[in-house]
């Protein structure tokens, strides 16, 4: 329960501006996705992989228009679990959008383990690479537990980074297309025996997992200059930069790259670079994309350790793991018992199922705020805000409760492993309703954050 007696807090400072905002959109959005899973997606696909990213933008643009209907009615730091609660007013659901949010982290940073030993890391050494995952794993754990300070401002200059590297890729197909290498061609080719719609889709569904992100700016509505104003073109600028990225690095990838080696890869965008620029220093692009990799592995167990020590603390799991290292002033007891979710699906997953899992996941939390979005139009504010279309909000839940349906072509690996990480928070839950009987909370007091891919 929360403390009522507890003095009032002075606001978050509002710093963020425009630009800020726009960058730190674009930067949750940029990472493991691109860099490690578009020749899975080519893969699924054939040379059209590019139409994948385009339904994947497509989804998300529907999904981005619902969060800005929402942060800017209500401008608070906030996010799906939240929406939900106001929405619905079902402690269960809002528990598990929460815990769901939680385990996409998870999956999403094990992923990030797995693309960090692939091929990229190869260009320095070669190692065994689940040994390398686990023991990636487990530095980012040390780091989470000696304490991580993040700012918009050095998110700013992460940015910058990941961007280089895929511009570098767009450069170099440019010139390789200029210089008459490569197949432009195979832009409009599917895989034998593959349905072009039913690939498309299927490919989609994995793509997906290189556009989540966007969700988490809302988190920031707190600390922006005019979010009722600002955030609705910083979100859909930032979701359209991405996503036309996106598309032109797939097209250049399947250009310059044969289907079978692409999909062959953990370092999809070293093989493009590679064939497109044989002469480019590999080892700066690698260096690019480990770190691309690395702030996604970071970042996500930063969330998902706050998520489960905020959960704790306010009863809706058990209280021990919300125990606070006494010198660090870290959640140790949640670092400790995310890591193990982690190390377990690393060991157990693959790179494709582990970000195809983190998209099901999101998707699953993208329908219900979807849903949500027209459920809190019942309930007005006195202030004026950005007010999606309704068909956009009614699209956006279609497409990802299809997206994360069987209908799409997703392979059972993803709900199995999305099936035990949701068993896992179930258990915790009835285990603290037996030991503390029925909890009322406030979402709002959880820590913010949603996953990067």
């Amino acid at each position: 329960m929360i403390d009522q007696s507890a003095p009032e807090q002075p606001e978050l400072k509002r710093v963020i501006g425009p630009r800020l905002l726009l960058f730190f959109v674009i930067g949750d959005i940029l990472g493991t996705g691109i860099y490690a899973l578009t020749g899975r997606v080519a893969g699924e696909v054939g040379g059209a992989a590019w139409m994948s990213f385009a339904v994947s933008f497509i989804v998300a643009l529907f999904t981005a228009t619902s969060y800005v209907e929402l942060v800017t009615k209500y401008p608070k730091a906030a996010g799906a679990a939240l929406y939900t609660h106001r929405a619905f007013a079902i402690p269960f659901l809002t528990f598990i959008v929460a815990f769901t949010v939680m385990a996409s982290g998870l999956t999403s940073a094990s992923a990030a383990s797995k693309a960090f030993a692939g091929d990229y890391l190869g260009q320095f050494v070669q190692l065994p690479t689940l040994l390398v995952a686990l023991g990636f794993i487990l530095v980012v754990a040390a780091v989470n537990f000696r304490g991580v300070g993040e700012s918009v401002k050095a998110n700013v200059v992460l940015t910058i980074i990941e961007l280089t590297g895929l511009m570098i890729v767009i450069g170099v197909g440019v010139l390789a297309f200029l210089q008459g290498v490569g197949d432009p061609s195979r832009a409009f080719q599917f895989n034998e025996g593959v349905a072009p719609l039913a690939g498309v889709i299927s490919g989609a569904a994995l793509a997906f997992f290189a556009m989540v992100g966007f969700e988490d700016s809302v988190n920031m509505a707190e600390e922006t200059t005019d979010p009722v104003r600002i955030f609705p073109r910083a979100l859909f600028v930032g979701i359209t930069v991405t996503g036309v990225i996106y598309i032109l690095v797939a097209i250049i990838s399947t250009m310059l790259v044969p289907i079978p080696v692409l999909e062959a890869s953990t370092g999809p965008l070293l093989e493009v670079v590679k064939a497109g620029a044989p002469n480019f220093p590999l080892i700066l692009f690698s260096f690019i994309a480990l770190f691309a990799v690395t702030n996604s592995a970071l970042i996500n167990m930063l969330m998902a350790s706050r998520l489960v020590y905020g959960m704790s603390r306010e009863r809706i799991i058990p209280s021990a793991l919300g125990r606070v290292h006494a010198s660090r002033r870290t959640p140790w007891v949640a670092i400790v018992f995310t890591t193990l979710i982690a190390v377990g699906l690393i060991v157990f997953g693959d790179l494709t199922a582990l970000g195809g899992t983190t998209a099901l996941l999101l998707l699953i939390v993208f329908t219900i705020v979807n849903v949500a979005v027209l459920i809190l139009r019942r309930q007005p504010v006195a202030h004026r805000h950005y007010r999606a279309p309704t068909i956009l909000p009614i699209l956006g839940a279609i497409s990802c409760a299809y997206l994360a349906s069987p209908l799409s072509g997703r392979d059972p690996s993803q709900y199995l492993l999305a099936g035990v990480l949701l068993v896992i928070g179930v258990a915790l839950w009835f285990v603290n309703r037996i030991v503390v009987g029925r909890v009322d909370f406030d979402p709002s007091h959880l820590p913010k954050g949603d996953p990067v891919n």
